[in-house]
């Protein structure tokens, strides 16, 4: 907080030279400095002729808010830290453990299937989810008819079309709604096994390492399990 120092001089506490050396060196006072300023304006006042005041009340409610932004941070800081501390407790209970999270893309074994969901802004008369192969052909189309708004899951069991088991490989996921007889594309989402967790050192957030697309923001996912 800058302060006169032909008022610091006025009140005793500085005299001209040593502000004028020291004018450079120090622009600012301290809380104890501060306190000890007001104490020394309100000595030095004549009851029937007072100083005028005004700058040093101002200055005052300066010194307050200033204060009170700094303990305010300081809160900040301390429940910053509390909330950060229980997201990294809840994600390393993630690994090993399946995530719903914003991808197209999944790749299957000889055994099981894959799991995802679409997220519908609005209810739909007709939607479906076309499963293609690294070639770009359809391997499966799953029907789920009508549907209404929200987050609706849905399940390839790694079966073709043909009735036949799919081979190993990595495939990729479309979605279509049809709405009012326009179709779109809505949000896709695939659940996807976390690897491991840990602390982004740069920004304070939590990095998911997601088997087979890599390393993930602990806010992309969407549902646990």
């Amino acid at each position: 907080m800058s302060v006169d120092l032909n008022m610091l001089e006025g009140l005793g506490l500085a005299s001209t030279n040593s502000s004028k050396a020291n004018t450079g060196k120090r622009d600012e006072l301290g809380q104890e400095e501060f306190f000890k300023l007001m104490i020394t304006q309100l000595q030095n006042q004549d009851p029937f002729e007072p100083m005028e005041n005004g700058d040093f009340l101002g200055q005052i409610a300066q010194f307050g808010t200033v204060n009170g932004i700094g303990e305010l941070q300081k809160s900040f800081e301390s429940i910053a830290k509390s909330v950060q501390s229980a997201q990294t407790l809840q994600a390393a209970s993630l690994v090993d453990r399946e995530v719903l999270v914003p991808v197209d893309m999944a790749a299957m074994g000889h055994e099981g299937g894959v799991r995802g969901a679409l997220d519908l802004k609005s209810s739909a008369e007709n939607v479906t989810v076309g499963i293609y192969d690294a070639a770009g052909a359809l391997v499966r189309r799953i029907p789920m008819g009508a549907q209404a708004s929200g987050m609706q899951s849905f399940h390839w069991d790694g079966m073709t079309d043909q009735g036949e088991r799919a081979p190993p490989g990595v495939y990729e996921f479309r979605a279509n709604a049809v709405r009012d007889g326009s179709s779109e594309q809505p949000e896709l989402l695939l659940n996807a096994r976390v690897e491991s967790v840990r602390t982004d050192q740069r920004n304070g957030g939590i990095k998911l390492q997601i088997e087979g697309f890599g390393e993930m923001d602990f806010s992309q996912v969407r549902r646990i399990g």
